[in-house]
């Protein structure tokens, strides 16, 4: 397949993507998969699934939780939201709702397998894949994650070249990032460092 052959059949996908309503009977806002895939991005970023912010705008990261992640990126918003260097495909495509605690459900189940081997496919350029947060760890390193979502990311020399995992950029936890102050003394740089080089 040549790189103009890859581009079309990626839009392709992804427009079929957009469209999707498998999970519709699920979703307490209605189906709006929000995703952003090109054939040259380089980096891909892989959450959980939209906050009812991003559901409302259709943007990807267009919350406090993206103000965060920006900054461990060390990138503004021009960048980030530049498709022929970033992608972002989330576990989930479409806002869960809202589960007993009071935090966003779990990304819908069928969305990752549905989606995520295709559209991979059709991006062999992407050299970084960050995996914000446990669901994507759990899903891009299966029997290579550790326990908890702590040690997984403590270990992230281990994922190294092609992942690096990150906790999740939310508010919640700030307390985390206190207990952690490893994660930007360490981690953070380094991904900087390697986004900027490869961007």
């Amino acid at each position: 397949m040549t790189a103009a052959d890859r581009a079309a059949a990626l839009a392709v996908l992804v427009g079929k993507a957009r469209a999707c309503r498998v999970c519709e009977a699920h979703l307490p806002l209605g189906p709006r998969p929000v995703l952003r895939a090109s054939a040259t991005a380089k980096l891909l970023i892989v959450g959980q699934a939209p906050g009812t912010k991003v559901h409302d705008t259709g943007i990807p990261w267009n919350d406090a939780s993206g103000d965060r992640l920006r900054r461990w990126l060390d990138l503004g918003r021009d960048t980030f939201y530049d498709e022929s260097r970033i992608a972002i495909m989330p576990m989930g495509l479409c806002y869960p709702g809202i589960d007993k605690s009071g935090g966003d459900s779990p990304p819908r189940p069928e969305c990752a397998p549905l989606w995520h081997p295709p559209l991979l496919a059709l991006m062999p350029q992407v050299e970084l894949v960050l995996l914000v947060g446990s669901h994507a760890q759990a899903w891009y390193l299966g029997k290579r994650r550790r326990k908890t979502m702590t040690d997984t990311v403590a270990a992230w020399r281990e994922y190294l070249p092609r992942f690096i995992p990150t906790p999740h950029p939310s508010w919640r936890n700030t307390a985390w990032l206190k207990r952690n102050p490893w994660f930007e003394a360490e981690l953070v740089p380094e991904l900087r460092e390697r986004v900027a080089r490869m961007l």
